[in-house]
């Protein structure tokens, strides 16, 4: 079990990543940065909040690289990944990103709708499993 240094601690007692028979299954991850501010949501002097899809997915995806960086694996690596999404009106945006990252040979995916996550800023959590590359 791995908690990562430098990311945003897990709200509950779990690691970042297990490390199992050769697979690194990374718990859901969101884009809360290390001082649990969220990536993607800002508030403006009057109280009004923007959350923006693309930015979160972004600094989700990179989240879950450098949890992946902890245990000798990187986004190339994953073999599957689950999406939650608070609003599949965001789905657009978020598969804009994702699809930055990557293409048809890609880890195997699957996104669902949620009622909420973790933080009402919060739009997006991936959860994903990789295969460790054998070392030479």
């Amino acid at each position: 079990m791995t908690v990562v240094a430098g990311k945003a601690k897990p709200r509950g007692r779990f690691p970042h990543v297990k490390v199992s028979n050769g697979f690194a299954f990374v718990s859901g991850t969101s884009s809360r940065r290390p001082d649990n501010t969220i990536a993607g949501a800002s508030v403006d002097e009057l109280g009004t909040t923007t959350l923006d899809i693309r930015e979160q997915t972004r600094a989700v995806l990179e989240n879950i690289r450098d949890i992946l960086k902890a245990v000798d694996a990187d986004l190339t690596d994953l073999v599957s990944v689950t999406t939650y999404l608070v609003s599949m009106n965001d789905f657009g945006g978020y598969n804009e990103v994702y699809g930055e990252y990557f293409d048809e040979n890609g880890p195997s995916r699957t996104t669902v709708a949620v009622h909420q996550l973790p933080h009402p800023q919060l739009l997006i959590e991936i959860q994903a499993i990789a295969a460790i590359p054998a070392k030479e």
